[in-house]
Protein backbone atom coordinates (compact mmCIF):
# COMPACT_ATOMS: atom_id res chain seq x y z
CA UNK A 1 0.00 0.00 0.00
CA UNK A 2 1.29 3.89 -0.84
CA UNK A 3 0.71 6.25 1.45
CA UNK A 4 1.11 9.85 2.59
CA UNK A 5 1.26 11.08 6.41
CA UNK A 6 -0.64 14.43 7.10
CA UNK A 7 -0.15 16.09 10.00
CA UNK A 8 -3.05 15.83 12.60
CA UNK A 9 -1.62 17.15 15.52
CA UNK A 10 1.36 18.89 16.22
CA UNK A 11 4.58 18.58 18.21
CA UNK A 12 3.80 21.73 20.06
CA UNK A 13 0.35 20.63 20.59
CA UNK A 14 1.39 17.99 22.17
CA UNK A 15 3.82 19.20 24.05
CA UNK A 16 1.16 21.70 25.88
CA UNK A 17 -1.22 18.85 26.30
CA UNK A 18 1.35 16.03 27.77
CA UNK A 19 2.27 19.57 30.13
CA UNK A 20 -1.00 19.94 31.10
CA UNK A 21 -1.80 15.96 31.67
CA UNK A 22 1.17 15.60 34.09
CA UNK A 23 0.43 18.66 36.20
CA UNK A 24 -2.87 17.00 36.59
CA UNK A 25 -1.80 13.91 37.03
CA UNK A 26 0.93 15.23 39.62
CA UNK A 27 -1.90 16.85 42.00
CA UNK A 28 -4.08 13.82 41.89
CA UNK A 29 -1.54 11.69 43.56
CA UNK A 30 0.51 14.40 45.32
CA UNK A 31 -0.36 12.18 49.08
CA UNK A 32 0.81 9.07 46.87
CA UNK A 33 4.09 7.43 48.05
CA UNK A 34 3.45 4.08 46.16
CA UNK A 35 2.74 5.55 42.34
CA UNK A 36 3.44 2.55 39.78
CA UNK A 37 2.93 4.21 36.27
CA UNK A 38 3.15 1.24 33.98
CA UNK A 39 3.34 1.68 29.89
CA UNK A 40 1.93 -0.18 27.50
CA UNK A 41 5.02 -1.29 24.66
CA UNK A 42 5.66 -0.18 22.27
CA UNK A 43 3.25 2.58 21.22
CA UNK A 44 3.36 4.52 24.67
CA UNK A 45 6.87 5.12 25.15
CA UNK A 46 7.69 8.16 23.51
CA UNK A 47 4.27 9.66 25.77
CA UNK A 48 5.29 7.49 28.92
CA UNK A 49 8.64 9.69 29.21
CA UNK A 50 7.08 12.84 28.39
CA UNK A 51 4.40 12.46 30.92
CA UNK A 52 6.46 11.14 33.83
CA UNK A 53 8.89 14.32 33.23
CA UNK A 54 5.83 16.64 33.61
CA UNK A 55 5.10 15.02 36.24
CA UNK A 56 8.19 15.73 37.92
CA UNK A 57 7.60 13.08 40.91
CA UNK A 58 9.08 10.23 42.33
CA UNK A 59 7.66 7.13 40.71
CA UNK A 60 8.60 3.67 39.79
CA UNK A 61 7.73 2.92 35.97
CA UNK A 62 7.43 -0.36 34.42
CA UNK A 63 5.90 -1.53 31.27
CA UNK A 64 3.69 -4.48 29.85
CA UNK A 65 3.51 -5.62 26.26
CA UNK A 66 0.39 -6.82 24.54
CA UNK A 67 -0.16 -7.91 21.01
CA UNK A 68 -3.70 -7.45 19.19
CA UNK A 69 -2.87 -5.59 16.03
CA UNK A 70 -0.08 -7.30 13.94
CA UNK A 71 1.00 -5.38 11.26
CA UNK A 72 -2.18 -4.39 9.99
CA UNK A 73 -4.76 -1.00 10.51
CA UNK A 74 -7.29 -2.91 12.13
CA UNK A 75 -6.88 -4.55 15.66
CA UNK A 76 -7.55 -8.15 15.55
CA UNK A 77 -9.29 -8.03 19.33
CA UNK A 78 -7.66 -11.14 20.38
CA UNK A 79 -5.70 -9.34 23.08
CA UNK A 80 -2.63 -11.49 24.61
CA UNK A 81 0.06 -10.13 27.32
CA UNK A 82 3.38 -10.61 25.49
CA UNK A 83 5.15 -9.18 28.34
CA UNK A 84 4.29 -8.70 31.90
CA UNK A 85 5.53 -6.56 34.83
CA UNK A 86 8.10 -6.94 36.90
CA UNK A 87 7.18 -5.12 39.92
CA UNK A 88 4.37 -6.00 42.26
CA UNK A 89 1.29 -3.45 42.16
CA UNK A 90 -0.53 -4.86 45.41
CA UNK A 91 -1.57 -2.07 47.31
CA UNK A 92 -0.25 0.13 45.45
CA UNK A 93 -1.36 3.16 43.35
CA UNK A 94 -1.16 2.58 39.64
CA UNK A 95 -1.59 4.39 36.50
CA UNK A 96 -1.76 2.58 33.26
CA UNK A 97 -0.24 4.59 30.35
CA UNK A 98 -1.39 4.10 26.87
CA UNK A 99 -1.03 5.36 23.58
CA UNK A 100 -4.73 5.22 21.85
CA UNK A 101 -7.94 3.60 22.71
CA UNK A 102 -9.66 2.58 20.12
CA UNK A 103 -12.01 -0.63 20.44
CA UNK A 104 -11.44 -0.83 24.32
CA UNK A 105 -10.40 -4.43 23.75
CA UNK A 106 -6.87 -4.09 24.94
CA UNK A 107 -7.26 -1.57 27.45
CA UNK A 108 -10.58 -3.52 28.86
CA UNK A 109 -8.39 -6.80 29.41
CA UNK A 110 -5.16 -5.55 30.87
CA UNK A 111 -7.24 -3.30 33.55
CA UNK A 112 -8.85 -6.86 34.47
CA UNK A 113 -5.36 -8.48 34.72
CA UNK A 114 -3.97 -5.31 36.84
CA UNK A 115 -6.80 -5.04 39.16
CA UNK A 116 -6.76 -9.11 40.08
CA UNK A 117 -3.26 -7.78 41.62
CA UNK A 118 -5.35 -6.09 43.47
CA UNK A 119 -3.53 -2.53 43.39
CA UNK A 120 -4.56 0.01 45.96
CA UNK A 121 -6.29 2.66 42.64
CA UNK A 122 -5.99 1.89 38.86
CA UNK A 123 -6.02 4.67 36.88
CA UNK A 124 -6.11 5.11 32.81
CA UNK A 125 -3.78 7.82 30.73
CA UNK A 126 -4.25 7.61 27.08
CA UNK A 127 -2.91 10.02 24.78
CA UNK A 128 -5.45 9.45 22.02
CA UNK A 129 -9.24 8.46 22.10
CA UNK A 130 -11.24 7.17 19.59
CA UNK A 131 -14.53 7.37 21.24
CA UNK A 132 -16.56 6.33 17.95
CA UNK A 133 -14.81 2.77 17.69
CA UNK A 134 -15.41 1.98 20.97
CA UNK A 135 -16.62 -2.17 21.55
CA UNK A 136 -16.00 -2.32 25.21
CA UNK A 137 -16.21 0.17 28.24
CA UNK A 138 -13.42 1.76 29.63
CA UNK A 139 -13.10 4.16 32.24
CA UNK A 140 -10.35 6.62 31.09
CA UNK A 141 -9.37 9.00 33.75
CA UNK A 142 -7.44 11.28 31.62
CA UNK A 143 -7.11 11.62 27.67
CA UNK A 144 -4.83 13.55 25.77
CA UNK A 145 -6.77 14.12 22.29
CA UNK A 146 -9.92 12.52 21.04
CA UNK A 147 -9.63 11.93 17.05
CA UNK A 148 -11.69 10.60 14.02
CA UNK A 149 -12.00 6.98 13.34
CA UNK A 150 -8.59 7.21 11.34
CA UNK A 151 -5.29 5.53 11.27
CA UNK A 152 -2.48 7.50 12.76
CA UNK A 153 1.13 6.87 13.71
CA UNK A 154 4.13 8.62 15.11
CA UNK A 155 4.70 9.85 18.73
CA UNK A 156 5.86 6.32 19.64
CA UNK A 157 2.51 5.11 17.48
CA UNK A 158 4.00 2.83 14.55
CA UNK A 159 2.26 1.08 10.97
CA UNK A 160 4.09 -2.10 10.62
CA UNK A 161 7.14 -0.93 12.74
CA UNK A 162 7.78 2.14 11.09
CA UNK A 163 7.28 6.34 12.18
CA UNK A 164 7.42 5.78 16.09
CA UNK A 165 10.47 8.39 15.44
CA UNK A 166 7.67 11.40 14.35
CA UNK A 167 7.42 14.48 16.87
CA UNK A 168 3.90 14.94 15.69
CA UNK A 169 0.56 12.21 15.22
CA UNK A 170 0.13 11.87 11.62
CA UNK A 171 -2.94 10.28 9.63
CA UNK A 172 -2.23 7.80 7.53
CA UNK A 173 -3.76 8.44 3.88
CA UNK A 174 -3.99 6.15 1.21
CA UNK A 175 -2.47 6.66 -1.94
CA UNK A 176 -3.08 3.10 -3.84
CA UNK A 177 -3.97 -0.18 -2.94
Amino acid sequence: MEYEIKELISQSQIASRVKALGDEIRERYKETDELVIVGLLRGAFVFLADLAREMNRPSQIDFMTTSSYGSGMESARNVRIVKDLEDDIHQRDVLLVDDIVDTGHTLQKVSEVLNSRNPRSLSICVLLDKPSRRERVVNIDWVGFSIPDTFVIGYGIDYAGAHRELPYIGEVVKTTD
